[in-house]
């Protein structure tokens, strides 16, 4: 075990009889990056350690039913450009399987029809590995502190915030942080007067210059987002945003190197990983899904800093995440503009654990290995109370 691991790892908590704390691994879910979401719970299923957790793997297909899956990381990766669902990991789609509303129970129950219930056992934490709406951005926290249940990562107001681009800009700018500039397409505008909108859109882009970023308000991977070259392409861009959220938003071209860090709970408070250079993708417009995921774009560890750029965006990360009132982990993103400065674009409060994904990669550079970080969460998780704090 690494060193930085080993400062902060105090005995697991047992109960009488010796059993082992008990992790159920929540994934896939209603947003547009199911897929993704199943394949960081293939990779974080590999790397528990089974002799430290009993895990109980928990599904939630696209159309919100709760299942019970079978634990076989090897099959919820993507295949090519298959894409994998918790539907075909599912063993029935019949039964129902829920967390009681109770802080006193704990009790995973599964149900089939005409069946008496089942109990599966307590649960003594929740890794939700969820992105986007209905589980990242606040909703499943909020039943989990309900329910009485710990669990890994932000609580319910830093997942809400930093779910929306919008209040997050917001909250980054009240902190001192650095955002560029953005407009925000709010639903009823676009839907009551498009031609409005539009016109403030191109007076924006006549002050920041074309290219402009339109995304939707409320949604991560790059799922939506499209690269306006000019006005004949902004009302195309507009909707397929809102296919994803009917907030919008739209942003600025920032020019510049893209720069990534994580940030990580332990006892003693947060600490940044080194960073992560992205480069541009070839053959994209920008960092996009498929960049991301099916063409297995590369980010570089560390990044090509100096010292002193290094030590500042580790700090601004830590700052980004102390604005957002994180917890357990997060994902800040940046551009290093050509002038020297530092802009965040966003903070991810659960980024992904894919094979690719930058944030383990970057923890790995930094000491910590895969199953060291993903103990760590866990104990982290565990030694937090729910409820205010």
């Amino acid at each position: 075990m690494s060193d930085m691991t080993a400062s902060s790892s105090p005995s697991l908590p047992r109960d009488p009889a010796g059993r082992k704390p008990r992790v159920a691994v929540v994934f896939g879910g209603r947003s547009s990056e199911h897929a993704v979401s199943v394949v960081t719970a293939g990779a974080v299923l590999r790397a528990i350690d089974r002799e430290r957790y009993d895990v109980l793997p928990i599904g939630i297909t696209a159309d919100g039913r709760w299942a019970l899956t079978a634990d076989e990381p090897d099959r919820m990766v993507i295949d090519g450009r298959t894409l994998p669902d918790v539907a075909s990991l599912a063993g029935s789609l019949d039964g129902t399987v829920a967390l009681p509303v109770d802080p006193v129970n704990r009790e995973v129950v599964y149900t089939e029809p005409g069946a008496v219930p089942k109990a599966l056992g307590q649960v003594d934490v929740v890794f939700p590995v969820l992105h986007g709406p209905y589980g990242e951005d606040g909703t499943l926290q909020g039943l989990l502190e309900l329910s009485g249940v710990p669990y890994v990562g932000a609580g319910v107001l830093a997942s809400a915030v930093g779910m929306d681009k919008e209040y997050m800009k917001r909250v980054f700018t009240s902190f001192g942080l650095n955002v560029g500039p953005y407009q925000v397409v709010r639903p009823r505008e676009w839907e009551q007067d498009p031609s409005a909108v539009r016109a403030r859109v191109v007076a924006f882009a006549g002050t920041h210059g074309w290219p402009l970023f339109v995304k939707p308000a409320r949604a991560g991977s790059s799922i939506g987002i499209t690269r306006v070259t000019g006005p004949a392409g902004l009302d195309e861009a507009i909707e397929r945003a809102r296919r994803e959220d009917p907030k919008v938003l739209v942003e600025a071209l920032l020019t510049g190197r893209e720069i990534e860090c994580g940030v990580l709970e332990f006892e003693e408070g947060p600490r940044a990983s080194v960073p992560a250079w992205i480069p541009p993708a070839g053959g994209f417009d920008f960092y996009d899904f498929e960049a991301k995921y099916i063409d297995s774009a590369e980010g570089v560890v560390p990044a090509p800093l100096t010292g002193a750029e290094t030590a500042e965006v580790q700090r601004l990360a830590v700052a980004a995440f102390e604005a957002v009132s994180g917890e357990g982990l997060a994902r800040a993103d940046f551009f290093l503009t050509d002038d020297g400065e530092f802009v965040i674009n966003e903070i991810n409060t659960m980024p992904g654990f894919t094979p690719i994904s930058m944030y383990p990669r970057m923890w790995q550079a930094s000491g910590l290995s895969y199953p060291e970080l993903i103990d760590q969460l866990l104990r982290t998780a565990l030694r937090r109370p729910t409820g205010l704090r």
